[in-house]
């Protein structure tokens, strides 16, 4: 089932909610489960007809799901530096993996931003502002985005370190961070187990464990039993492989929510499902989606978003309002009873209302800035899988503006969520609108355009 299926079985406005999410007394537990380079149609709940994710389908049906939830960027790195800050790209200067000047020199037209690989240990992170309510704080998993979260706010670090993915899935890991463990242990087990084990220790107190997944980026290694389960269904073993990467992930969420209900936790925990950005090209499912990883069309950038809470959000709930990645930010301290300093910059905004199966107020838009280069990895994506662009959606439209020539793409999502046809030409007061509203999106945050011209570029 794509996208467009999805949302016609989808509710007008999430059912609301069984009470108040607020609690009173001790503050809710929060877990974060963060899925790497998952596709937005790869888990049965979201309409993959292959894989096997039956927690993660009780999650969701026990929760909300939500159809327009977006990634701050297309790949890594940028995502959970925003995640982490509740700040867009420009102000972090993180906007891509490792250099901006990808693919090969004689095709770049434009000198694209310098990008940053950390994050400056200035910027107040999520799990800097929770430490200082009181919670216990742990991070397992990919990190990406400095040496070790440890100097971030977490208590607690378990695999994380500067890698954007794991030399292997199996012991031993070559993990810094990691210990190994018995030969041929697998990662996404292991990741699970480390978590559980928090929790179990952190039971008396609130905690904040973000278990950041490698799976399922590369490299594609599936646990064995689990490829043999697909290969009868799937007779590419790169496809097994993968489905088997999926279900292993979906295993460990139901290893951790199983330690949550052991320690009669469930009711006390507010666990989201998310991912950092679209599936890769050919591997990932996205769902019906226009492109994959490394680019800002849907496919890249629109993600699987859970979020469960029994008693507090309504099982079988469904919201449809766009949300992105760095409104966590504000609405994990509005749950945790954090106030908002009056200095503190933030640039989401709390999806409490959401959870209470209420509409957000319209916002100016959600924003992303690529002023950088990814080399293709596809025939079809040809030198690059995009070159620098912005783009903004608000309501049903969403505008693409792509610096090298200002070429304008325009789609309504509601009507095209595969963004087949451009209405730029078509729609020229939307265009006008949303490309002002870009604009002056880019002066209040300083989002630099690349506008110098590459001498190295061999125009064809």
């Amino acid at each position: 089932m794509g996208p467009l299926a999805l949302l016609a079985c989808a509710l007008t406005s999430a059912v609301a909610a069984a009470d108040d999410p607020l609690p009173e007394g001790r503050p809710p537990n929060i877990v974060l489960l963060l899925a790497d380079d998952l596709g937005y149609g790869d888990l049965a709940c979201y309409g993959s007809p292959v894989h096997r994710t039956p927690h993660l389908d009780a999650l969701a049906a026990g929760g909300m799901v939500f159809t327009n939830a977006y990634a701050n960027a297309p790949n890594c790195a940028p995502t959970r530096a925003a995640l982490m800050s509740g700040l867009y790209a420009p102000r972090t200067g993180i906007y891509t993996v490792s250099g901006s000047a990808r693919g090969k020199a004689k095709n770049r037209k434009l000198i694209p931003t310098p990008n940053r690989t950390d994050l400056d240990e200035s910027f107040v992170t999520l799990a800097e502002t929770l430490s200082g309510a009181g919670y216990a704080t742990a991070h397992m998993g990919k990190w990406h985005l400095g040496a070790d979260p440890c100097s971030q706010g977490f208590d607690v670090n378990v695999g994380g370190n500067k890698a954007g993915s794991p030399r292997s899935y199996h012991s031993p890991y070559s993990n810094p961070k990691l210990e190994d463990g018995p030969e041929g242990e697998y990662l996404t087990d292991r990741m699970g187990r480390e978590a559980s084990g928090f929790i179990e220790e952190h039971a008396d107190e609130p905690f904040f464990l973000q278990l950041a997944f490698f799976s399922v980026h590369t490299p594609i290694q599936g646990r064995a039993d689990l490829v043999e389960s697909y290969v009868e269904t799937l007779s590419d073993s790169k496809d097994a492989k993968y489905a088997a990467m999926v279900t292993a992930l979906d295993e460990a969420v139901g290893q951790v929510l199983a330690t949550l209900a052991e320690q009669d936790l469930l009711e006390n925990t507010l666990v989201l499902f998310f991912s950092d950005n679209g599936g890769r090209s050919p591997f990932g499912d996205n769902g019906g989606l226009r492109g994959s990883k490394g680019m800002l069309y849907e496919g890249g950038i629109r993600e699987p978003l859970i979020a469960h809470w029994p008693g507090k959000i309504s099982a079988g709930s469904r919201c449809l309002d766009a949300v992105i990645g760095l409104d966590l930010y504000p609405t994990l301290m509005e749950l945790a009873g954090v106030p908002r300093g009056s200095d503190q910059m933030l640039d989401g905004v709390s999806i409490m209302p959401c959870l209470r199966g209420e509409a957000l107020d319209e916002r100016e838009g959600l924003f992303w800035h690529f002023p950088a280069y990814l080399q293709g990895y596809l025939p079809s994506h040809g030198p690059f899988r995009t070159t620098p662009v912005g783009a903004i959606r608000r309501g049903p439209w969403k505008l693409m503006e792509f610096f090298e020539d200002g070429r304008l793409e325009l789609y309504n999502l509601v009507a095209d969520s595969a963004e087949s046809v451009n209405l730029a030409a078509e729609q020229p007061e939307v265009v006008a609108d949303l490309h002002g509203r870009m604009r002056a999106w880019r002066e209040r945050v300083k989002a630099p355009v690349p506008t110098e011209l590459n001498p190295e570029y061999e125009d064809e």
